[in-house]
């Protein structure tokens, strides 16, 4: 997955609440009655609803996470499911950390010797 992709997804508050919610479907969601929504993925439409948000900004939001890998999405008849990608999450999670602890001079010597 490209990490550019990845940070992007995280710059926004907005995408970091989806994650949020999505990381307690049975919490936030569970009225879902269309589908399980820790099984099956919690209906777009009820995100942008908890989020107060237009369905159009919701799908884009939703859309910047898929393909930043952090949620799967899956079609059924014409309602759309998300459900987190939780080894993407910590993947992202873990290169992030690498990331952030290396010093910066052990960075610019790596760098440096590519």
């Amino acid at each position: 997955m490209e990490r550019s992709l990845q940070i992007k997804a995280m710059a926004n508050p907005g995408r970091m609440r989806i994650l949020r919610l999505l990381a307690e479907p049975k919490k936030y969601f569970g009225h879902q009655w269309s589908a399980d929504p820790v099984e099956f993925g919690v209906c777009m439409t009820l995100i942008a609803d908890e989020l107060a948000i237009a369905q159009p900004t919701a799908s884009r939001h939703l859309d910047i996470l898929r393909q930043a890998g952090f949620i799967r999405v899956r079609k059924q008849h014409k309602w759309s499911y998300c459900k987190r990608d939780e080894a993407a999450i910590e993947d992202y999670l873990a290169w992030l950390h690498g990331e952030l602890s290396v010093p910066v001079q052990a960075r610019a010597r790596t760098r440096r010797q590519r």
